[in-house]
């Protein structure tokens, strides 16, 4: 396998030059299925996917031995990271139709970005590359931890960006590369933690219009109240900001109180959608708790899918940036399916059971490998 050469375009390019007991199109499948089946040992998951071909290997009088666990490591070591998370940023992107219940808001196609931090196995390389988070003096965590930030389609939980990066590096920060995916037609919601002049002004700087929540320390001048009691304000430049040349941009404030345990909470949102006959006040106050279907997604992530104490098993950090593009693979690939499904039925996506259709896909991919190899090229004696 020569693996990591680059191509004139920048794509990584990865070639077979000679036949194997695992080729590269098998193990990026056994990437992927690793999340499938979590708590299962490689082994398994690579008996998993194979097991439907038994009945087509007896009819040949074919036999294949699977792989020891060391050979599995070598495969997957051949394939590295960079094919993994080239082949997520070729698949994913947004599947919403304007059919799809929950999708759009007004014609603007709702979107939502959040983060979380996931443990990985404590290696010296793991810690080196990814680092702890901070604790008490004189104490260590017991993992070392990887940040991922996601950008997700709201009405359908399918995850169209991703970025991975170590603890030390700020949730913000990482965020904001990800608005290289957003572009005119979307509305992107976010949380207060994510509030900043820098978010609005690149957000905007991709014709994208944003809905998102503002902390209690910071404060507006109100500019002009409109008529549904939302009002105009301006949201000025921080330093870094100013000294790029960032001027003032003109923000729409919406403020609303919610009873919680019988405490009143206010909310306060800001937008750069000021159409206040298209877009009420209350039509976006209501609309703004769907940027929860971005938790929900993370929980769908680290509960549903993995569900492990220690999400990732891989021991070093190459293997752990495949692992997880392997991972949200994996999530892709069963929303997607969850997707098409709903589509057809004429419902929401999200009335689907994610867990139901993960032990669905779970039974059905052995039963696939008993198509013929010219319906379903995947693997098969002789290759």
């Amino acid at each position: 396998m020569r693996e990591g050469a680059r191509c004139a375009n920048g794509d990584a390019e990865a070639k077979e030059e000679r036949k194997r007991a695992l080729p590269s199109h098998l193990m990026v499948c056994v990437i992927i299925a690793m999340s499938l089946w979590s708590k299962a040992s490689m082994r398994t998951v690579l008996k998993n996917l194979v097991d439907g071909l038994s009945e087509t290997w007896v009819r040949v009088g074919k036999y294949w031995r699977v792989p020891c666990k060391s050979s599995i490591t070598e495969a997957r070591q051949r394939i590295g990271s960079q094919v993994m998370s080239r082949l997520f940023h070729l698949v994913v992107s947004p599947q919403a139709t304007v059919q799809t219940p929950g999708a759009f808001l007004k014609g603007l196609r709702i979107m939502a970005v959040d983060g979380t931090l996931f443990d990985v196995p404590d290696t010296e390389a793991n810690a080196r590359v990814f680092g702890y988070p901070g604790s008490r003096p004189g104490s260590q965590a017991a993992f070392p931890k990887v940040r991922l930030v996601l950008l997700i389609e709201a009405g359908t939980h399918l995850i169209v960006d991703a970025l991975m990066c170590p603890y030390r590096i700020g949730e913000r920060v990482r965020v904001k590369k990800l608005l290289r995916s957003v572009t005119q037609g979307m509305l992107l919601m976010w949380d207060r933690g994510l509030h900043s002049y820098a978010m609005v002004r690149a957000t905007l700087v991709q014709k994208c219009d944003y809905l998102g929540r503002v902390p209690k320390n910071v404060k507006f001048l109100v500019e002009k109240v409109l008529e549904d009691g939302s009002y105009l304000s301006w949201i000025a430049p921080d330093g870094k900001s100013k000294k790029k040349g960032g001027t003032k941009i003109m923000v729409r404030v919406i403020e609303y109180t919610i009873d919680t345990d019988g405490e009143p909470q206010i909310y306060r949102l800001i937008t750069s959608l000021t159409d206040v006959v298209l877009f009420p006040a209350l039509l976006l106050a209501m609309e703004y708790h769907q940027r929860w279907e971005v938790e929900n997604t993370i929980d769908e992530l680290k509960v549903h899918l993995l569900g492990r104490k220690t999400p990732i098993r891989s021991l070093n950090p190459r293997e752990v940036v495949q692992e997880v593009y392997g991972w949200l693979l994996g999530h892709w690939s069963v929303r997607l399916l969850m997707f098409q499904v709903a589509s057809h039925a004429q419902i929401s996506p999200l009335r689907l059971s994610f867990t139901g259709t993960l032990n669905v896909v779970r039974r059905a991919v052995p039963k696939f490998q008993r198509l013929e190899p010219e319906e379903m090229p995947f693997f098969f004696p002789g290759l």
